[in-house]
């Protein structure tokens, strides 16, 4: 199958129906790969047969209707949450001996914002993975995190306490530690929920120029609108693998009908049009 190809599953049987992994370009070793996964909330599937291949260096969104199962698809790879059945490598490896390489943000809700550490005090959280329990941050990790807060536009808040700080820049604070980690694998869960468009602008060029580097990029991503802009790649999620590959081959309107079903005429008739306008 060629990159080009999207990856469409049939929903029926394990293993992602007969969903393919996707053959990475060059034919490496995909930055992360997922096989058979299934999650179960007290012996309900929330994720079933999930089959997947990201290839390196690609800035992928992750889409899908409420209770899809995409944020718990993002904390089984980082196991923050026990697979039923089915495994997980990051560059060829479990992600557990990996996981030096892969930086997480998670949604901003999740966060206990009043915890009281100022914002130099947070990028640095993602130093420790290198440094380890027993050694402090030291000059070269606070260069490091300042560098990080620059590149997201909040150096000059380095000082503030968190909990003083807007929803956006919040945002900017948890990317700018996961910049801080220099990880070669990112996984984010709804950056771009409850920012203003400033910052979202801001975190959109910021994943380019990751992507452009070399990283590769998972983003949970609910704005149908402007998920055809923003990502290389498009992973259609609900419980298994709908469809996964390009985004320009998996925008369309039947694949997106097969995700969300018959709650989604307006936008896959958006989709359709988009699509005859390319």
């Amino acid at each position: 199958m060629r990159d080009s190809e999207p990856c469409v599953g049939t929903g029926e049987g394990g293993g992602g129906g007969d969903t393919p992994a996707l053959d990475p370009a060059g034919g490496g070793v995909p930055a992360l790969e997922v096989h058979d996964l299934t999650v179960s909330y007290l012996k309900r599937p929330v994720l079933y047969g999930v089959d997947l291949a990201v290839p390196p260096g690609k800035l992928v969104g992750i889409v899908g209707p409420n209770g899809a199962g995409k944020s718990t698809l993002v904390k089984s790879v980082m196991g923050l949450v026990p697979a039923s059945g089915g495994w997980v490598k990051v560059f060829g490896r479990p992600t557990r001996e990996n996981i030096a390489r892969v930086g997480y943000v998670p949604q901003r809700e999740s966060v206990d914002w009043d915890f009281p550490v100022n914002v130099m005090d947070v990028v640095l959280m993602g130093c420790y993975g290198r440094l380890g329990l027993v050694r402090r941050p030291g000059k070269a990790e606070r260069e490091r995190a300042m560098a990080a807060l620059g590149k997201v536009g909040m150096e000059a808040y380095s000082r503030r306490q968190i909990a003083n700080l807007s929803g956006g820049q919040q945002q900017r604070v948890f990317l700018a530690r996961a910049l801080a980690q220099e990880c070669d694998l990112y996984l984010m869960d709804e950056p771009f929920a409850g920012v203003d468009a400033a910052t979202e602008a801001a975190i959109v060029t910021l994943l380019g120029e990751m992507r452009d580097r070399g990283k590769t990029v998972l983003v949970v991503h609910h704005d149908l609108a402007t998920a055809r802009e923003y990502f290389d790649m498009l992973l259609l999620l609900n419980m298994r693998v709908v469809a996964f590959g390009d985004t320009q081959e998996v925008f369309t309107g039947e694949l997106l009908q097969k995700t969300y079903g018959g709650r989604l005429t307006l936008l896959s008739e958006m989709a359709d049009t988009i699509a005859r306008q390319s």
